[in-house]
Order: structure tokens, then C-alpha cells, then sequence
């Protein structure tokens, strides 16, 4: 993987890898997101309004999104193995490519949120009312119940790769295949972090 995420590369390729990956984990969960909402698939088969909406939500929330939060990720992967020796192993670098994922997908919601209330009179035009639904949001994204949720199983699957390369560093092909569990049971935690800290957030708002 480190020949596709080297800090020798171009930012032209480098930026290239990372968005081919971002599509690659984005696109087929938005097709089975779309699946699963009774009617939605035919509502934008039909064109009009709700086509242009989903298509502007992926455009300039999910597909941003997931490409910096993977950017950034992948930055962090080449950079660490770049400097550090691989018998040290990997889990500082899981521990800060978590924390980062958490707080750049939240920073990001609100960001875009706020923008599209300005940019495209979302949320009434209300860039108080933008802010607030932010959490509320991701709270729930790990059940999949909403199109957030797409965007952050997307983050988890570009995680995958980064952990399980980070996990199995030194190491013979068998403990590797352990090392792609360990890696699932990592992104598992983080999206339950990321869910922890938004109810958090929640609870900071009523309060």
C-alpha cells in the first residue's frame, strides 16, 4: 500500500489515489443506502428537485468529507512509516488516525452544514439551526438511518486498509489475516466514539 501513499509521490497523484479510494467505499453504499429507503430510488429514477438535491448533498458534503478525512489519514500512514521503525508498531498511529477521524468528520459536518445554510438556504437559512442539527445527525449515523451514515461507514473503509497495514507490520501472512479483524474491531470503535462524543454534544445542547 505504501507505494500508492508515499510522501515521495506528486500531491497530483497522491490526492488521485486517495479520491479513487473515497469513491470506491463511497459509491456502494450510497447505492445501498438508496436500496434500503423505501421509495427513494424511484423518487430519484424520476428526476426533478430530489435528484438535484441528493446528488448536490454527495457533491458538496459526503464526497468532501470523505475525501480530506482519507486524505488526512493517509497522510499520517506514510508519514509514520516514513519515520518510525516498523518493530515499534502501528498503534499510535491507530490511536491518532481515530482521534483525527472523529474530530474532522464532526468539524466538517458543521462546516458544510453551515455553508449550505448560507450558500443554498438549507436548514430554513439558518446557520444557528445548522449548527444544531449536527450532532443530532451523527449521533445516529452508525445506525445507518441517514445519508451521514453513509459517509461515515465510507471513512471506516478507507480506515480499514491503515490499520490493518499498521497491525501487521513485521509480521508472517497468518497473523496478517488477524490483523484485518483486529483492524475491523478498530474502525468498530471508532464509529462508536464518533457516536459517544455526537451524544455528547447532544447532551451539551439541551443542557
Amino acid at each position: 500500500m505504501h507505494r500508492y501513499f508515499s510522501l515521495s509521490l506528486p500531491i497530483a497523484i497522491f490526492a488521485r489515489n486517495v479520491a479513487l479510494v473515497s469513491l470506491l467505499t463511497l459509491l456502494p453504499l450510497l447505492a445501498i443506502y438508496v436500496a434500503l429507503q423505501p421509495g427513494f430510488a424511484a423518487m430519484l429514477s424520476s428526476g426533478g428537485p430530489a435528484l438535484s438535491r441528493f446528488l448536490r448533498q454527495v457533491a458538496t458534503n459526503g464526497f468532501p468529507v470523505v475525501f480530506i478525512v482519507n486524505f488526512l489519514g493517509f497522510v499520517l500512514y506514510a508519514r509514520h512509516i516514513s519515520l518510525t521503525p516498523r518493530k515499534t508498531g502501528g498503534l499510535g498511529l491507530i490511536f491518532t488516525d481515530m482521534v483525527m477521524r472523529v474530530a474532522v468528520f464532526i468539524l466538517l459536518h458543521a462546516v458544510i452544514y453551515v455553508a449550505s445554510a448560507d450558500w443554498f438556504g438549507s436548514f430554513g437559512g439558518s446557520k444557528g439551526t445548522a449548527l444544531r442539527v449536527v450532532a443530532p445527525t451523527l449521533a445516529r449515523s452508525a445506525l445507518f438511518d441517514n445519508i451521514s451514515g453513509v459517509y461515515l461507514y465510507a471513512v471506516l473503509l478507507g480506515a480499514l486498509p491503515i490499520y490493518a497495514a499498521a497491525l501487521s507490520w513485521g509480521q508472517t501472512s497468518a497473523p496478517r489475516a488477524r490483523a484485518w479483524l483486529a483492524a475491523a474491531i478498530c474502525c468498530g470503535l471508532l464509529a462508536l466514539a464518533l457516536t459517544l462524543v455526537a451524544r455528547g454534544l447532544v447532551q451539551m445542547q439541551s443542557g
